[in-house]
């Protein structure tokens, strides 16, 4: 079990500016970005090796994925930026019990809107790194559109609405008083959300880049596609890390805009990297490489399972109905029942019938 350190905020508490001086990104004032107001600390900050932490969210504001956070000589490396300016500058705040050092660089491992949507608490002077794919999504606006960002955030509206439907034929007091805390928590999300401005990468690699700076060495790697077409892990050789956005997690991953055969072999060339510990995109950190083996094996039943029903012509709502993936519960915990997402079914659908 790693250590955490339970970083406790004043309660609602805004969150912190994120001020951009020669050295870098430290916390100046408070002031309010939408969506910020939580109870209590937003995030577990885990020290997984020295100088190396792992922040996931406690649950008290959305914060989408996690934030590795790397601690060099007189700065800091950021991998993630999370899903809002509010969140990012959340954590930036309560990094200030871990380091008073400044952010002066951060990696984004692949596009998606909870990696890579709190950029913009950044300005010019941090350095924002990120595979040219990632850059290209982003700058043509695929952080806030298309099947991911639809079925996630853009669906918040009707979500809420939902939600209140519900609350106004509610009378028990205590499913009222907890529907009204979901919408609060919907509303909030939505307003973080709202208040982003996307800002990609503003230095790109196509294949690794090797940065030697604050006393250590970071190599970002694109190593092929696997959930999206420009994933990017985070190697520390020196101190056994391996930092994996959404690639490798303890749990089978969103596969929404994935490609999972080549993410096969992607996690091929994974295995050859040294490494002790990773540190996924969601979830704790873990150091069972056998989690590789077992990803592989559960993409390619899913592939094949999903493949027979679409030669079959079952359409992708019935197919994730139907694909039972049980036989991985040993595997990974989430899998309790038969189905599977339909945006991962409609994904490997499109891949079937030629898309891109």
């Amino acid at each position: 079990m790693l250590p955490v350190l339970r970083l406790y905020s004043f309660a609602s508490i805004p969150a912190v500016a994120a001020v951009v001086a020669g050295a870098g990104v430290f916390v100046a004032q408070v002031v309010r970005y939408p969506g910020s107001e939580h109870e209590g600390a937003a995030f577990d900050i885990e020290r997984v090796t020295t100088g190396v932490y792992l922040a996931r969210g406690t649950g008290a504001m959305p914060v989408g994925a996690n934030a590795a956070v790397v601690e060099g000589e007189r700065s800091l490396l950021i991998v993630d930026s999370n899903v809002s300016p509010a969140a990012a500058a959340t954590l930036l705040e309560e990094l200030r019990a871990v380091t008073d050092k400044p952010v002066r660089t951060v990696v984004n491992t692949h596009f998606h809107f909870d990696h890579a949507h709190g950029n913009q608490v950044y300005g010019p002077d941090v350095e924002i790194i990120g595979h040219e794919f990632t850059r290209e999504m982003m700058v043509a606006g695929r952080s806030m559109s298309g099947r991911t960002y639809d079925a996630m955030i853009g669906s918040l509206p009707e979500r809420i609405a939902q939600l209140r439907a519900q609350l106004d034929s509610a009378s028990d007091a205590s499913v009222r008083s907890d529907l009204e805390r979901q919408i609060a928590t919907q509303e909030s999300y939505r307003a973080a959300t709202d208040a982003v401005t996307p800002v990609p990468p503003r230095t790109t690699l196509t294949q690794r880049l090797t940065l030697h700076r604050d006393g250590r060495t970071v190599r970002v790697l694109f190593l092929g596609r696997a959930h999206t077409g420009g994933d990017v892990v985070v190697h520390l050789p020196d101190d056994g890390v391996l930092i994996t956005g959404d690639m490798l997690s303890s749990n089978p991953p969103y596969m929404g805009d994935s490609y999972p055969v080549e993410w096969i072999e992607t996690l091929e060339q994974l295995k050859r990297l040294e490494f002790d510990w990773v540190v996924p995109g969601h979830g704790p950190a873990f150091q069972d490489r056998a989690k590789i083996d077992q990803l592989q094996a559960y993409l390619r039943d899913f592939w094949v399972r999903a493949r027979q029903l679409h030669n079959a012509g079952v359409g992708a709502s019935e197919a994730a109905r139907r694909i039972d993936m049980r036989d991985h519960a040993d595997s990974f915990s989430s899998v309790r029942s038969p189905g599977v997402s339909v945006l991962a079914v409609e994904r490997v659908f499109d891949l079937f019938e030629g898309g891109g």
